[in-house]
């Protein structure tokens, strides 16, 4: 179905029409939560789609709230209401690490980066440091400090950060509210380290929301190599139409991702994109809003 169809208009076969089952199934009760920003950039963060999704994810009844790819939470933290569950999940463990820290050593992180400064020559040494070779707290605090200070947020291929605009990236004066703020967020957040399948085959119950952030389409590597692949779009669009659960995911607008998901609710939006060096290559450019329910 194109993003120009009213989704109301749909008879397409995928689509979940469940609302009235819902009340009768479950008690649904949403509470209020912090709208947070997320304590780094992150390439494919979702800021500038963040108003749209959720407001989606926000005004859907559910039970249980999962991301199989919350990568620095920039829709998880901006969320208004949550539900009695929550359950965030990466494959990348540095991700996972540091939600982890936050969320149980808080205290113990602060103290590990209090006197850090924002240098290239600590970026380089950061860089070339094995994560696997630091502590817990150390491997939390070298994630952060090189997502704040890499350029757009890049989680490989990292090249440090210059601007002569505001302060230092990393500064710890004001990132120390923004990491309260995300800790605070995390209190009884359950948060996996999975492969997206297995995740979801765990969590998948008539209860469930499920937002989806895959990497783009033609940028399967970006955040590391055999994380994901062309073949797992087939994989998600096959579990939309036939799991259990409710899914909204976002994705950039290309002919192969329309044949894959045809038959779904399909919002076209624009975004702006600034992450490129090169001014030619920003601009507007299409995303996709691809979910199987109705609202």
């Amino acid at each position: 179905m194109q993003g120009t169809q009213s989704p109301e208009a749909t008879t397409e076969p995928f689509i979940q029409a469940a609302r009235p089952r819902w009340k009768r199934l479950f008690k649904v009760r949403l509470t209020p939560a912090q709208n947070t920003s997320p304590v780094a950039p992150w390439m494919g963060g979702k800021r500038n789609l963040a108003k749209r999704i959720t407001a989606i994810l926000d005004a859907t009844p559910h039970g249980l709230y999962a991301e199989p790819f919350v990568g620095m939470g920039g829709i998880f933290l901006r969320r208004s209401m949550r539900p009695r569950a929550e359950v965030i999940n990466d494959l990348g463990r540095d991700i996972t690490n540091l939600f982890r820290i936050l969320q149980r050593h808080y205290p113990q992180f602060i103290d590990c980066m209090r006197f850090q400064l924002t240098t290239r020559v600590e970026f380089e040494r950061l860089v070339a440091t094995r994560p696997d070779t630091l502590t817990d707290l150390e491997r939390a605090a070298r994630f952060l400090y090189l997502q704040r200070t890499a350029f757009g947020g890049k989680a490989t291929g990292r090249n440090f950060g210059v601007t002569t605009t505001r302060s230092a990236t990393f500064n710890l004066s004001t990132l120390e509210p923004m990491l309260e703020e995300v800790h605070a967020r995390l209190s009884g957040v359950v948060i996996e380290c999975l492969p997206y399948a297995e995740f979801i085959t765990r969590y998948d119950r008539p209860s469930a929301l499920f937002y989806l952030d895959p990497p783009y389409w033609g940028c399967e590597d970006d955040y590391g190599k055999a994380m994901f692949a062309p073949e797992d779009f087939e994989t998600l669009a096959g579990w939309m139409k036939s799991g259990k659960g409710k899914a909204l995911m976002s994705i950039n607008d290309a002919p192969e991702i329309r044949e894959i998901f045809a038959g779904f609710h399909m919002e076209e939006v624009q975004v702006s994109y600034t992450v490129a060096r090169k001014e030619a290559a920003r601009g507007r450019r299409g995303e996709l809003l691809i979910r199987n329910f109705t609202l």
